[in-house]
């Protein structure tokens, strides 16, 4: 017999506590994810996520706006100041849709664009229309790659370049350049390559969905100081904001990404998620310097460490990572999605990932080389360099040894116990993973 309504009701908040209680006693190492502060979802659950505020703050075309704008006003300057940018769009509602108005602003469909390919660390809104990519489904761009240097875990300056000339002479010269993506290990070569593309007329986009915060906190790389044009973002990775999206530039880009964003791709703006970036911004401000260095040391000393215990780390020539994010080849022991789910049986949610040579080995992202694991959450509750030592060994005894994920399980409960409050935030009352009950 099928639920009655409240059954389902009920259902539905039961497994959202358990999701809640299952997170406070795992280790998070998505790199793509992060745990907001206790202030960040206050601002997501208020009124704000209500209403409506379609077009500019003073510009709207609802009423009801007077906070709204302030506070989007504020969201604004926050963000400026936070990237030193002149102009900062804060409507986007994910990074995929910031990187849509980039498109939208600065090509037209069949239009080529640049960037890197996924098994290189692309990201699928950068990608093809045949593989679905945003890109290339969504705007109608055809895509071409960076050359990619799969040692130096990063582009190719002198073969990119090569690319460019020998698709100018096909007549297929990129309108776009997009430097970032998924797996980013190190910064890419902007300074190397920015005013050779713009030489060549192309507008250049840095996607810093995964190293927002890193940039912010200035220890990973100043793409608008080396030469970019604008920059995209999710809020919620390395920036650990709400789930969302920021497009930043100089004010000459402000008009084309304004009308792009609006109306072009949104309507409200998810006004709630808005007002949790300018409390995330400003947390940011405050505390984001020394995240994102504790975040990058705790990557390489987890990187490091999985090396010594006999794990295949990329990028080991130039020391692993120089970001929140540590790639490991899996092959030895397995494929990356059976590793994965062997992981999370054990309480260690990592993501499976496609790796250099995946594809031509006739491999695919189901069932890839690699496995991603992340710093950024694990940092933000407090975790230091000791700590990835643990970490490392909890992977090993799971992946190599082939231990009961239940006594794995029951090692990263008790692991966890001093890590379940937010930290670099101005307010951390509340557990990290504290389920707030409104019923």
């Amino acid at each position: 017999m099928a639920d009655s309504n409240k059954e389902s009701y009920d259902k539905v908040f039961s497994s959202l506590e358990k999701h809640h209680e299952w997170f406070e006693n795992s280790i998070p190492l998505i790199a793509s994810e992060n745990i907001p502060s206790p202030a960040v979802r206050e601002a997501v659950m208020s009124d704000f996520g209500n209403r409506y505020a379609e077009g500019w703050p003073g510009e709207r075309v609802y009423a009801g706006c007077t906070y709204i704008d302030e506070v989007e006003i504020q969201c604004m300057e926050l963000a400026q100041k936070l990237f030193k940018a002149e102009f900062a769009d804060v409507r986007s509602v994910s990074g995929v849709v910031a990187n849509l108005a980039i498109y939208s602003a600065y090509s037209n469909p069949g239009d080529v664009m640049i960037a890197s390919s996924i098994p290189a660390g692309g990201h699928i809104s950068h990608g093809k229309k045949e593989h679905s990519g945003t890109a290339g489904l969504v705007h109608g761009l055809d895509i071409e790659f960076f050359a990619f240097d799969p040692e130096e875990m990063t582009l190719d300056v002198d073969k990119t370049k090569a690319k460019v000339e020998d698709l100018k002479s096909q007549g297929k010269l990129p309108k776009i350049a997009m430097f970032g993506g998924s797996v980013f290990l190190f910064p890419h070569p902007v300074k190397e390559l920015a005013e050779f593309l713009k030489g060549h007329g192309m507008h250049i986009n840095y996607d810093a969905a995964h190293v927002a915060g890193l940039i912010a906190g200035g220890k990973f790389q100043d793409p608008l100081r080396e030469g970019t044009d604008t920059m995209t973002m999710s809020t919620h990775k390395t920036l650990f904001g709400p789930q969302g999206g920021l497009v930043i530039g100089s004010e000459e880009h402000a008009e084309p990404i304004k009308k792009a964003m609006f109306p072009g791709l949104t309507s409200s703006h998810h006004i709630h998620h808005m007002g949790a970036k300018a409390v995330a911004f400003a947390e940011a401000l405050e505390f984001g310097k020394d995240y994102a260095e504790q975040t990058i040391k705790n990557a390489k000393a987890l990187a490091s460490e999985l090396n010594n215990v006999g794990f295949k780390v990329l990028g080991e020539k130039r020391g692993y990572t120089e970001s929140h994010q540590t790639v490991v080849n899996v092959l030895d022991y397995g494929d990356g999605g059976t590793i994965e789910a062997d992981l999370e049986k054990a309480n260690i949610i990592v993501n499976r990932q496609l790796i250099p040579g995946d594809l031509k080995a006739g491999r695919h992202y189901m069932h890839p080389g690699g496995i991603r694991l992340g710093t950024s959450e694990i940092t933000r509750l407090g975790m230091k360099e000791s700590e990835m030592k643990e970490i490392a060994s909890l992977l090993k005894q799971v992946v190599v040894d082939k231990k009961d994920a239940g006594e794995i399980a029951a090692r990263v409960k008790e692991f966890k116990t001093d890590f379940k409050k937010t930290q670099y935030c101005f307010d951390n009352k509340l557990g990290a993973y504290e389920y707030v009950k409104l019923r």
